[in-house]
């Protein structure tokens, strides 16, 4: 089925619990997926959803375990984190200690950790994506362009041309993934980084999620990294934050129809859904 983003306002964990109640729904939802597993040429789209880190990653790593053990299709999702957090690569170990009392606007900055591996992210002004999906090549970097394949033809529709950036010698002692960029990120022709992804992988499951900075405020960036922001802040929309967001998304969602040759089916996580995942946290 063919799906239009709209601009209404990102969905939040809250609001969707309050909401979904039916008592059928886990039976509805539960057909559904079945139905998309079988078929192999759908992959859920489950649309913009506005939460903390912490339920961020816990559904990223819930998709990746339910797609790994053949229960869920392929998806795609984007999402923003609120409040403000800062999140930690997996093996990520040293961070400066003010990380953990930050407060921006009033409000503590939440420091989360992510199933994937990098180094630390920022997520203020930026919009995450995120894919979880089978079948890729067994290297490593291949699968990374793989999948990289729909963020460089959806931004190549919207006027902006990204190729995979080259670290410098010092890229691994930097706990700032933004300051530098890899051959898996993806920057600007001016070589601004727009785009920082990172990967699990177990057998044949691949999550890959990552950050496109938008509008990044310059001065929370310098309190958190103690430098400037040197990647790409894209604004070329006139509109509003969320007008923006939209026409990112459409733009990425067709992309992602041609590149992988499929179609998405639009389906908000359920009630029984998030319930199951909240209560997963440590």
């Amino acid at each position: 089925m063919n799906y239009e983003l709209t601009v209404d306002e990102p969905a939040t964990v809250h609001s969707q619990l309050s909401t979904l109640n039916s008592s059928g729904e886990s039976a509805v939802v539960h057909s559904q997926l079945s139905t998309l597993n079988s078929s192999g040429k759908v992959w859920r789209f489950i649309p913009l959803l506005e939460a903390p880190g912490w339920v961020q990653m816990a559904i990223d790593a819930w998709l990746f375990e339910q797609h790994s053990q053949g229960l869920h299709p392929p998806t795609l999702r984007f999402y923003t984190w609120q409040p403000v957090a800062i999140s930690l690569g997996y093996h990520q170990r040293q961070y400066p200690p003010h990380w953990q009392n930050l407060i921006w606007q009033g409000n503590s900055v939440d420091l989360v950790r992510r199933p994937t591996g990098g180094r630390a992210v920022l997520h203020q002004g930026d919009l995450t994506y995120s894919v979880v999906m089978s079948g890729l090549p067994p290297n490593r970097m291949q699968s990374y362009q793989k999948i990289c394949e729909f963020l460089i033809g959806g931004w190549r529709s919207l006027g902006v041309e990204l190729h995979y950036g080259h670290a410098g010698r010092g890229y691994i002692h930097n706990p700032n993934c933004f300051g530098t960029a890899t051959a898996a990120d993806l920057v600007t022709a001016e070589g601004k980084k727009l785009i920082g992804s990172a990967q699990l992988r177990r057998g044949s499951t691949v999550l890959q999620h990552g950050s496109m900075q938008l509008n990044p405020d310059p001065d929370l960036f310098q309190h958190v990294f103690g430098t400037g922001f040197s990647g790409e802040k894209w604004h070329r929309i006139r509109g509003t934050g969320h007008e923006e967001e939209s026409m990112i998304m459409e733009a990425l969602v067709a992309a992602v129809k041609h590149c992988f040759g499929v179609e998405l089916q639009h389906q908000p996580l359920s009630d029984s859904e998030l319930r199951t995942i909240l209560s997963q946290k440590n």
